[in-house]
């Protein structure tokens, strides 16, 4: 199949990233099928795309026909098998190991042998994610940026497995969906998360010993290196426990302490301070 040939997308997962993966497709002219694991969360995921784009409306950047024919492209279900004719997956589920391994399992017995079944992880290995299907030289990362239909970045994240058939193709959905793509091996963090895990690290360090607040770290970057936005206030965007998540993967996979979560960063996702998500991070969000 080639990239002009993709009709329909089934997205597995729709909660931040996936509804933003979901609204990209469906603005480039796609059909998407989204399937979520309860009706509550498949509600909250179309309320969460139908906000996106009605925000799009109000900056200008999507006329509401355009709004109406996107909504009219997307599908929401319950039942898996209802992505069974898609032309290409793309999984956008909680980074959990064991539940990815189990989706693509299904995904491999599910969607035609031909269909590239990519995965949204900012973390995890491509490779173990292939080696469950009967189709490893078609299983590669798609690593979509937060929030996706704003952020233009897509890592393509290439396994020992995977075929340069399937880069090509996936490199060309995502220039259809208005992607700049970059090319990464199957490493713990790909390229962005590698180097930004440290400095995220280093910023709430910073906080935890003392060194100076919340904000005056903030605006020093932004200030100071052009960012559009602080590290603290990013990680708050990101999730905390996201932050700490990817924290570990990093830091299992290469034993570099720059890599260990600091103990502020894991207290606070104890008590459930998880950010824009929750209402309180490292702000409050509530108000």
């Amino acid at each position: 199949m080639k990239p002009e040939d993709v009709r329909k997308v089934g997205v597995i997962g729709c909660g931040i990233m996936g509804s933003g993966i979901v609204e990209v497709c469906a603005k480039a002219g796609l059909a998407v099928t989204f399937i979520e694991a309860e009706e509550m969360t498949r509600d909250r995921g179309q309320q969460a795309i139908e906000r996106s784009l009605a925000k799009a409306v109000e900056r200008g950047k999507l006329d509401e026909a355009g709004r109406d024919e996107a909504l009219g492209r997307i599908t929401g279900s319950l039942d898996i098998h209802d992505v069974a004719d898609v032309d290409l997956v793309i999984e956008a589920v909680t980074e959990d190991l064991d539940i990815k391994l189990d989706v693509f399992r299904r995904l491999d017995e599910l969607v035609r042998p031909d269909v590239v079944l990519a995965t949204n992880t900012s973390s995890m290995p491509i490779a173990e994610l292939a080696a469950v299907t009967k189709r490893p030289d078609k299983v590669v990362g798609m690593h979509f940026f937060n929030p996706p239909p704003v952020m233009k970045l897509l890592e393509v994240i290439s396994a020992l497995t995977t075929s340069d058939q399937t880069i090509e193709f996936v490199r060309g959905v995502g220039e259809r969906l208005g992607k700049t793509s970059v090319l990464a091996k199957d490493r713990a963090g790909f390229i962005v998360n590698f180097l930004l895990v440290p400095y995220l690290n280093a910023s709430v360090q910073m906080l935890e010993d003392g060194f100076a607040t919340r904000e005056d770290i903030d605006t020093a970057v932004q200030l100071g290196l052009g960012h559009p936005m602080g590290p603290l206030t990013l990680v708050d965007l990101i999730g905390l426990d996201t932050a700490l998540h990817v924290s570990n993967v990093l830091y299992d996979e290469f034993k570099d302490p720059i890599y260990s979560p600091p103990t502020l960063l894991k207290r606070m996702v104890s008590a459930g301070f998880l950010g824009r998500k929750s209402g309180k991070g490292f702000y409050d969000y509530s108000k």
